[in-house]
């Protein structure tokens, strides 16, 4: 601006100035997740109460929580084991690294590559800036040797430690074709502990609900109002099956969101059935649930069904009070 100008006309020049460059950062704010989806093909599902909205992820979803606060991420991983290549268990490893907490359903139970899998998970994160630990549990005592898998569960130990050993529940041995994982957790600096149960039903047309029924007491059996069971459930949490945990406190942190995924993308829609979630007692605070969509787009279909046929699905939460159940 020259020197030339009046005091006042400088003033107002300024002030229209700040205007218009206050109406450009809007803009800008308006414009920049959209600008951001469309060089990223990873986006977050997000439950608004009014079905899916898509919004991208991104670090910072993650990293402007509350340090008091605790994301979680389940995983049907399918066939988790020696078909996995090094890329694959790179990209595994990038989708969970901002995660504090990780259960895993469909590790490989027949022979030692679905453990040693999960290893290599744990060894890419490791990685990747941060220390983390993990369980594998034996495998499940399903009714067939094709049917049993192994669970694992992975923490970041900056934020997580675990109190027991994990362990497949014996007492649902004889009622699930693969009984749940079960692990006590508590956040670094606190002595509050919540309890993940790590679950993958049978199929949808073996009737799931006739063994997910029995989940329904594990508040009374782990002596605690803080439980999550995390899973692939084979239904969604519209079912009737729902209705005595809702009746009771639980509530699911997903709301009509399709989790699996089509072998053809059809008109932009590659996304199958709603079955992945967690159901959590009312000690356990939701703060924001979704799925994270790690296709994106109808070219990268097959490449994502590589790696899975389901989406992963997260939750971020904290611990109320241990109120009675």
């Amino acid at each position: 601006m020259s020197a030339n100008f009046s005091t006042s006309y400088r003033g107002s020049i300024k002030l229209g100035f700040l205007l218009i460059l206050l109406g450009l950062i809007g803009c800008d704010s308006n414009n920049r997740s959209a600008y951001k989806a469309e060089i990223s093909p990873i986006v977050l599902k997000i439950n608004s109460g009014q079905g899916e909205n898509v919004l991208l992820y991104s670090e910072d979803t993650l990293k402007s929580r509350k340090g008091e606060n605790i994301s979680v991420v389940s995983w049907n991983i399918q066939y988790l084991g020696r078909t996995k290549t090094p890329e694959d268990i790179f990209e595994i490893s990038n989708t969970l690294r901002d995660f504090d907490l990780v259960a895993i359903q469909e590790v490989v139970a027949k022979d030692p590559a679905g453990a040693q899998a999960v290893a290599r998970i744990a060894d890419e994160l490791n990685r990747m800036g941060s220390k983390w630990d993990y369980q594998i549990s034996d495998p499940t005592k399903s009714p067939s040797v094709y049917m049993s898998e192994r669970y694992a569960f992975l923490w970041k130990t900056s934020r997580i430690s675990i109190v027991h050993r994990a362990f497949l529940d014996k007492e649902l041995e004889e009622l699930c074709y693969r009984e749940p994982y079960v692990a006590a957790f508590r956040t670094k600096g606190n002595s509050e502990l919540f309890y993940l149960v790590n679950y993958h039903s049978r199929k949808h047309n073996d009737k799931p609900e006739e063994e997910i029924v029995h989940l329904i007491d594990y508040p009374e059996r782990l002596g605690s109002n803080r439980v999550i069971i995390a899973g692939d459930f084979n239904l969604s949490e519209a079912h009737a099956v729902w209705k005595p945990f809702y009746q009771k406190g639980f509530k699911s942190a997903l709301k009509a969101t399709r989790t699996t995924l089509k072998w053809n993308c059809n008109n932009g829609d590659y996304l199958s059935h709603p079955i992945d979630n967690f159901y959590f007692t009312s000690a356990i605070i939701n703060v924001k649930s979704g799925s994270i969509d790690i296709v994106g787009r109808c070219d990268n279909l097959k490449r994502a069904r590589e790696i899975s046929d389901h989406l992963p699905v997260y939750m971020e939460f904290y611990l109320a009070e241990n109120r009675d159940f």
